[in-house]
């Protein structure tokens, strides 16, 4: 069969299958995880394969979720594969992480497919994405300004080392698992069409004697997403003037692919050096190199920085061209403000991307003698009386003031536009401001 022998290829290419593999297939009941579930029972002897299949709930389709179900369980039991089920809320987490729902639902999916493949030994993981998909995610990718990270569209094969947002930095490399667990797509290089004629054949013996070869999910009607509303009008009116347009496209992404590989390696090794402070909400990177940086590198390290930094999801191409901007041309204290909550802040020596609620410093009183913890940050301050002052400090974590002119209790509070002092031997008033600027 012509089907099976170009899957093969591409499974060979990208060395998909090994002796002895246990795979754990992702199974929705449409066409293309169905024949992506067949194909593999088909290289069964080929490989020794063992195979399970796991449907996932999104908790979002209550009235088509059963008849699906029942339709994948048959489905399985016709082919001999273990059937798993895995439930999901993704309004939950979709709220609660500030997410859209189609970002939540692929995370946590991609998560129970982590879950279920621990639970049957399984070391990869088979999705169905096809040339479609690839084409699609092109197309959506293109629109919303992905760079040419973004561009090089679903890897056909990828470590499932940690969860990446699929599109939002540009990087485009889709939603992995946390472990060893490798994703493979083997009909990433077929069209959707020749599926369904091949589960409509008798090539499909399982399916071409259904009633139902496969379900068709209802929100993959829907042209209110994104994604449907390429398919039906941007693809389909494009094919009407290139009907090579899937290969030609699918041809694009690989090279690209390939070229993206080369600027990793200098990207991770140019991040490792850059990076002063981390959390899962906060990237400290070193200013000073960056402002140095070719532009070409300095924009696909900042969305390097973005990924491996959890909690600044929801950046896309045009944030990065804002935050290359900032650290060209802004002066230090200079910040952006970018959806979900996201700050960039140039500070003196770094640049702070971070979601962290910016904290104000509140209003203390200090009696002297004695100290105070400043809660918004931890620090403490102290305070005391002296007679002679040898150590002048360094100016930034030392304060020493007239205390004539003092009352007993020193009040503390952020500062304010305006605020000034007399400086020891300068003759007259200075800002804060301008005081702060000089000392860093």
């Amino acid at each position: 069969m012509e089907l099976l022998k170009k899957i093969k290829e591409t499974i060979n290419k990208y060395s998909m299958l090994t002796e002895g593999d246990r795979i754990l297939i992702g199974l929705s009941g449409g066409p293309d995880s169905v024949c992506l579930a067949i194909i593999l029972h088909e290289f069964i002897a080929d490989f020794n394969l063992t195979l399970n299949a796991v449907y996932v709930d999104h908790g979002l389709r209550p009235d088509e979720v059963e008849n699906e179900k029942t339709f994948c369980r048959e489905f399985c039991e016709k082919l001999g594969l273990g059937f798993y089920t895995r439930y999901i809320d993704v309004i939950q987490y979709a709220d609660k992480n500030n997410l859209n729902r189609q970002e939540a639902a692929r995370e946590l999916r991609y998560q129970a497919y982590n879950e279920v493949s621990k639970e049957t030994g399984a070391a990869k993981i088979a999705l169905g994405h096809t040339a479609d998909d690839q084409i699609e995610t092109f197309f959506m990718r293109l629109l919303r300004g992905a760079g040419p990270a973004g561009l090089t569209g679903i890897p056909p094969i990828r470590s499932g080392s940690g969860v990446r947002p699929a599109c939002r930095t540009g990087r485009g490399q889709g939603s992995g698992v946390q472990g060893s667990t490798l994703i493979i797509r083997p009909l990433i290089g077929i069209e959707r069409k020749h599926i369904e004629e091949f589960l409509a054949s008798d090539s499909s013996p399982i399916t071409c004697r259904a009633s139902r070869p496969f379900m068709v999910d209802s929100s993959n009607l829907k042209s209110d997403y994104l994604r449907n509303w390429i398919r039906s009008s941007v693809i389909t009116g494009l094919k009407k003037r290139n009907p090579s347009l899937v290969q030609n496209i699918c041809r694009t992404t690989d090279i690209m692919r390939e070229e993206e590989r080369y600027f990793e390696i200098i990207v991770t090794k140019t991040l490792m050096k850059l990076v002063s402070g981390k959390t899962d909400s906060r990237i400290n990177l070193f200013l000073a190199p960056l402002e140095a940086m070719n532009k070409v590198i300095l924009r696909r390290v900042l969305r390097r920085a973005v990924e491996v930094t959890k909690g600044l999801r929801g950046m896309q191409f045009i944030h990065i061209e804002g935050i290359i901007n900032l650290i060209k041309h802004g002066k230090p204290g200079d910040r952006i403000y970018l959806p979900k909550g996201l700050r960039v802040i140039k500070n003196y020596s770094t640049l702070v991307m971070t979601t962290d609620i910016p904290k104000s410093l509140g209003c203390y009183a200090v009696s002297m003698p004695g100290e105070v913890v400043l809660g918004e940050s931890g620090y403490v301050l102290k305070a005391f009386l002296a007679e002679k002052i040898e150590d002048r400090g360094d100016g930034k974590t030392t304060a020493i003031l007239d205390a004539d002119k003092l009352r007993n209790t020193l009040h503390l509070r952020a500062t304010k536009n305006g605020d000034f002092f007399y400086p020891l031997g300068f003759g007259r008033r200075k800002k804060l401001q301008d005081f702060f600027v000089i000392q860093v």
